[in-house]
């Protein structure tokens, strides 16, 4: 069995310029969850099909379970810890919560994380574009409409903030 190389990847994440030291192979969801003990992004099917593990990436909503670490270096990196906070929360998780749109939350941070991709590419998405946005994540409680409804939401009050 080959040995494992040791890699520094430096990158930002929620903001932050980070420089870490990971394993050749090993994927962006290891390091978030094992190495950075950033416990909201879930590691679902490991195959980039069931959208838990979403991350942003440059803006872009990838599947870190097959994004490996040094595809990383020198961008940003956003996980859910990084799109709003208890005293802060982003408009996502607050329509989120106003619509009740989580049963178990396993799939939610993936799905806020494909979400928030979407309103940034596109502020005034349809409801077509939603669905769209959220295909490649599985919510096994059957949420899908009160997220659709909750991303809606979150995206009318973007818009009306200053």
């Amino acid at each position: 069995m080959p040995q494992a190389v040791a890699q520094g990847v430096r990158f930002q994440l929620n903001g932050r310029s980070v420089s870490v030291q990971g394993e050749s192979g090993q994927s962006l969801l290891d390091l978030l969850r094992n190495t950075l003990h950033l416990k909201a992004t879930r590691m679902g099917c490991g195959q980039g099909q069931c959208g838990a593990c979403r991350v942003m990436l440059d803006g872009h909503a990838v599947s870190s379970c097959e994004t490996p670490l040094w595809a990383v270096e020198g961008k940003a990196v956003t996980t859910v810890e990084g799109l709003g906070n208890r005293s802060a929360p982003h408009a996502l998780q607050t329509a989120f919560m106003e619509e009740q749109a989580m049963q178990c939350g396993f799939c939610t941070s993936g799905i806020l994380m494909s979400a928030a991709a979407l309103l940034q590419r596109q502020p005034q998405p349809t409801r077509q574009e939603i669905v769209q946005a959220i295909d490649g994540n599985l919510c096994r409680c059957g949420a899908h409409n009160r997220v659709v409804r909750a991303i809606e939401k979150a995206a009318a009050r973007l818009l009306a903030a200053p």
